[in-house]
């Protein structure tokens, strides 16, 4: 039965040789081409037959025939005009499928699911992403807050390490904390090159993000968190003490900070990367308020 599925090295290659298709490094084109991946995504991922699904990069609509299967409603973002007419072939038995051809990093997602999904639909991201964005989609797609209940995305093994990281770890960083304020990170699965068109040259894994609807944290101001943070893992063999120093040079004396940090009860010897969110998001408060001079700030991210 799998033989007529997209997902399979004799499918994949057939329609590659009927439309001259080559891929495009510059794209980050790797085509997957086995379906019982495919499949325990679609597990890993909660798709029913009530959910709807947001896809980026279909490629050839290797995954997004299976979720066409398994989902209601199924909108894909692609980028590249080259495979729009190979997905209208591909994709031409699934009635419950819309192609949009846009750039999902300038695309109103919330618009679209506006227009394309039941109100209060429960919709979930999926998607196999090319490993060259992969961090600007993520960020772009939870830091808008869209209505969604996740996002389940193969990526490159690093940087699913990177963004399920916990402290005392050498993944942890800032990069870990920005994606774990907005959701819960895991890593589902590991999956190996051969199931690739063609065989990229780093590990891959499938990353599970799920939509907090409240961060973990209560900050004063997010822009700030987010700075200190990145300030504290600027260098990460020195202390949070040097970092800090260098971070506030222009706003604090080196005593002060010191004050501060006592404040907040944190060591200054300790490195960036043994904090956890909360006590980082203490230390942003208490340093906030500090170079602000407002103690009892009305809103957290104003």
């Amino acid at each position: 039965m799998s033989k007529k599925y997209i997902a399979t090295p004799s499918r994949t290659k057939e329609l590659l040789d009927k439309y001259g298709f080559a891929f495009k490094k510059s794209l980050g084109q790797n085509f997957l081409i086995d379906v019982n991946v495919l499949e325990n995504i679609i597990q890993q991922a909660g798709i029913t037959k009530e959910t709807g699904a947001i896809e980026v990069g279909p490629g050839m609509g290797a995954l997004t025939e299976q979720l066409a299967i398994h989902a209601d409603k199924v909108v894909a973002f692609e980028i590249d005009q080259r495979l729009l007419p190979i997905l209208k072939e591909t994709l031409t038995d699934y009635a419950n499928v819309e192609v949009i051809h846009h750039d999902i990093l300038e695309a109103n997602v919330e618009e679209v699911i506006r227009t394309h999904f039941r109100e209060n639909q429960d919709i979930h991201i999926v998607a196999n992403l090319p490993y060259y964005i992969t961090t600007p989609i993520l960020m772009k797609l939870i830091r808008d807050r869209l209505p969604v209940t996740s996002l389940t995305v193969m990526i490159q093994k690093e940087v699913a390490d990177r963004m399920a990281a916990v402290p005392n770890t050498k993944s942890y960083g800032s990069l870990s904390i920005a994606v774990q304020y907005y959701t819960e990170a895991s890593v589902v699965l590991n999956v190996p090159k051969q199931v690739f068109m063609p065989q990229p040259n780093v590990d891959s894994s499938v990353l599970k993000l799920v939509m907090r609807k409240e961060p973990p944290v209560q900050v004063d101001n997010e822009d700030f968190f987010f700075e200190l943070i990145q300030a504290s893992f600027a260098q990460r063999r020195k202390t949070l003490r040097n970092n800090l120093n260098r971070f506030l040079q222009d706003k604090l004396e080196k005593q002060q900070i010191e004050a501060l940090l006592e404040k907040a009860a944190i060591d200054g010897t300790r490195r960036g990367e043994t904090l956890t969110m909360e006590e980082f998001a203490s230390l942003a408060n208490v340093i906030y308020r500090s170079v602000t001079g407002c103690e009892n700030p009305a809103s957290r991210n104003e």
